[in-house]
């Protein structure tokens, strides 16, 4: 399972909900076996930088290939690339993913 996590912060004056509606947008392609899109609660003590978060599960690389391939996803990048200031991504194989501590 690949997992595929996005983070946004909002260009000042431009509030999380708008954010967070263009990514909704996202939730309407089929190729995900879940997609969250999520106002960040900023209860960190370090940092709240972030306002909204997309997590997503995908079976494959292929399928997360056809996510980003859809044209939805297009229409949301559309909608929130003006509007957003920072994007940090990461995706990952849940197969190599440390789940006990490394010696």
């Amino acid at each position: 399972m690949i997992r595929h996590i996005v983070m946004f912060s909002c260009k000042d004056g431009i509030d999380r909900l708008t954010v967070q509606k263009g990514l909704s947008i996202l939730t309407r392609i089929p190729h995900a076996s879940k997609l969250e899109i999520a106002l960040n609660e900023k209860v960190d003590q370090l940092g709240n930088v972030v306002d909204v978060v997309v997590y997503g599960e995908f079976a494959d690389q292929a399928a997360l290939d056809a996510y980003k391939a859809h044209p939805l996803y297009q229409q949301s990048i559309d909608i929130v690339r003006p509007i957003r200031e920072l994007r940090v991504a990461a995706d990952y194989d849940t197969t190599h993913a440390a789940t006990e501590a490394l010696a």
